[in-house]
């Protein structure tokens, strides 16, 4: 699922190359792609685009089948143990997908008009990625938080002011984290009930990343960094110089990676001092992915993948041609997957 696993810590399964890779394959989906590639258990890679569908993808670039939706497409797929597939859409839905592309349900989430325009249309988009909770549970964002069953009904809604691009995250208690567009931060309790909310100066799109020790990592579009204990209170935030729209990923040694429209990847240690910051030509939106060399890979809207050290310095740069949006995706094997603006699935070894 998106982050890697429920707590969003960017870790990937395999590591990244050593020196700048090569281009194994790519497949084009017709559409921009903004929700990021998630690897299914079986390796097949499946992704998401605006026009609406979603594609399964073999290890070798055979395209196995692809699944319409009602509207585009912003969500990152998560992948069940079973091989279902769950997708969120623009026309207010969530999707459960089987292993071989059949629909097993749809359930719409809240009660906007789907073929308006504007906030009050908008904000029941099932566009943030859904997240699997260890009982099977799936959460997912829309006009509030939502919690539904493995087989498509309600479990519960939590209602928020504004809507929810955010993808939900899941403490080691079961607490539920995810940030709103009315500036919060709230952790909702695993049976709905509303156990805190953090005010920001702005809308927190960013996912949430819940480290081991429980601490809270969240980005927000006040330009800053927030680092919150499980209790809500703020333990230190960081000051970027612009909004923070990506998730951050989690170093082993507990090193906290994250862009900004600022234009710099942050390295951030576990008490707050900032370690070292990458520059770009653009804009970091997506989250960064750790590989299990520790190496640091992220996109950039100039167009580029980079590849970080835990020092701060690029070991390779790679040029896409298009803005990366999306976070990488790395499998065992260490084959990187990305996507972006282009509408391409590309594949790197």
């Amino acid at each position: 699922m998106f982050g890697g696993d429920a707590q969003h810590r960017g870790r990937a399964a395999g590591p990244a190359p050593v020196r700048s890779p090569k281009a194994a394959w790519s497949v084009s989906l017709g559409a921009t792609v903004a929700g990021s590639p998630t690897i299914g258990p079986d390796g097949t890679v499946y992704v998401a685009a605006h026009d609406g569908s979603l594609s399964a993808i073999a290890p070798e670039g055979v395209v196995r089948w692809r699944f319409a939706t009602g509207d585009r497409s912003w969500s990152t797929p998560a992948v069940a143990v079973d091989g279902t597939v769950y997708l969120g859409s623009d026309d207010d839905h969530l999707y459960a997908v089987d292993r071989t592309g059949t629909l097993k349900w749809k359930l719409r989430l809240g009660d906007c008009d789907p073929k308006g325009f504007g906030p009050e249309s908008s904000r029941c988009d099932v566009d943030g990625g859904p997240t699997i909770g260890p009982d099977g549970t799936i959460y997912v964002g829309g006009d509030g938080l939502h919690a539904v069953w493995a087989d498509g009904t309600l479990r519960w809604k939590f209602a928020t002011a504004d809507h929810v691009a955010s993808t939900p995250a899941l403490g080691a208690d079961g607490t539920i984290y995810v940030g709103c567009q009315d500036h919060a931060l709230y952790a909702v309790a695993p049976d709905g009930t509303k156990r805190w909310e953090l005010r920001t100066g702005g809308d927190i799109d960013a996912a949430p990343l819940v480290a081991d020790d429980g601490t809270i990592y969240v980005g927000s579009d006040d330009d800053l960094f927030y680092a919150v204990a499980p209790d809500g209170t703020v333990r230190w935030k960081v000051i970027t110089g612009g909004d923070i729209r990506g998730a951050a990923a989690l170093g082993p040694d507990g090193t906290i990676y994250v862009g900004s429209y600022d234009r710099a990847l942050y390295a951030i240690s576990p008490t707050g001092e900032v370690r070292w910051k990458v520059a770009a030509a653009e804009r970091f939106h997506g989250a960064p992915t750790v590989a299990q060399n520790q190496v640091v890979v992220v996109g950039s809207q100039d167009d580029h993948l980079y590849a970080v050290g835990t020092d701060g310095i690029i070991r390779w740069l790679l040029s896409l041609s298009t803005d990366v949006d999306t976070t990488p995706a790395i499998a065992g094997d260490g084959t990187l997957y990305v996507a972006g603006d282009d509408g391409r699935v590309h594949a790197f070894r």
